[in-house]
């Protein structure tokens, strides 16, 4: 066989392999079953043996048109029309408390599988859930009722001040320069800070750190809580 009809076979099998998965639906990634993982292993299985190949450049042809293919699929994920073909489109399976069992069924989820998901992201009673939605990467997203949301700073009409990130100075014993120069630090400024924590040699720093917007650092060491 030659380098194009080889090259044919590789497209073809890829090809093949993702419609298959869609084929078995989203489900198949948002909950992994034994068959499911089975099926994804055989198939997997089946799509690569046709083209093992012991040529050394037929081979690297293989890795090439793989790693080409998979950046022309990523690239028309970013169109609606071969994004919908692809990736596929979210499902609501819950909407205002309702089961939408067509929706289930479309979708190949048990209702034991749907009601274990909210439960595990904290809702117990499917009556407080107003949307739970199979996303298109298969996983599930539920959307509280309005009035089991949580208060937040905003609803309260609450001033919070600016927290800021922090800025890793110090990570196993090793100075983070580059974080240093970004507050405009030095060495020797950290070494003094750890000083005044009565810490003389930054190997026994696990971890230090400072708010951009703060000058203090507060330090882990391996056998102590933050100073």
């Amino acid at each position: 066989m030659g380098m194009l009809g080889y090259s044919l076979k590789v497209i073809v099998l890829f090809v093949m392999a993702i419609l298959a998965l869609r084929f078995m639906g989203k489900s198949t990634l948002a909950q992994v079953t034994p068959h499911d993982l089975m099926a994804i292993v055989i198939i997997a299985a089946l799509a690569t043996k046709p083209i093992l190949v012991d040529d050394f450049w037929k081979a690297m042809l293989a890795i090439f048109l793989v790693a080409g293919i998979h950046v022309v699929f990523a690239k028309l994920t970013l169109y609606k029309w071969t994004n919908r073909w692809i990736i596929g489109e979210p499902s609501i399976l819950v909407k205002n408390g309702q089961i939408l069992k067509q929706n289930l069924r479309r979708c190949e989820i048990s209702l034991s599988e749907l009601l274990a998901d909210i439960r595990s992201k904290g809702f117990p009673d499917i009556r407080e859930v107003r949307y739970a939605i199979l996303e298109p990467t298969g996983t599930i997203s539920v959307l509280p009722q309005d009035d089991l949301y949580p208060v937040t700073p905003k609803d309260l009409k609450m001033d919070v001040p600016h927290r800021g990130m922090a800025i890793s100075l110090v990570v196993d014993g090793q100075i983070q320069k580059n974080n240093l120069n970004m507050i405009g630090k030095d060495v020797p400024w950290l070494k003094r800070e750890l000083q005044r924590k009565k810490i003389e040699d930054v190997r026994q720093v696990l971890y230090a750190a400072t708010l951009e917007h703060k000058p203090d650092v507060f330090v882990y060491t391996a056998d102590s809580s933050p100073d």
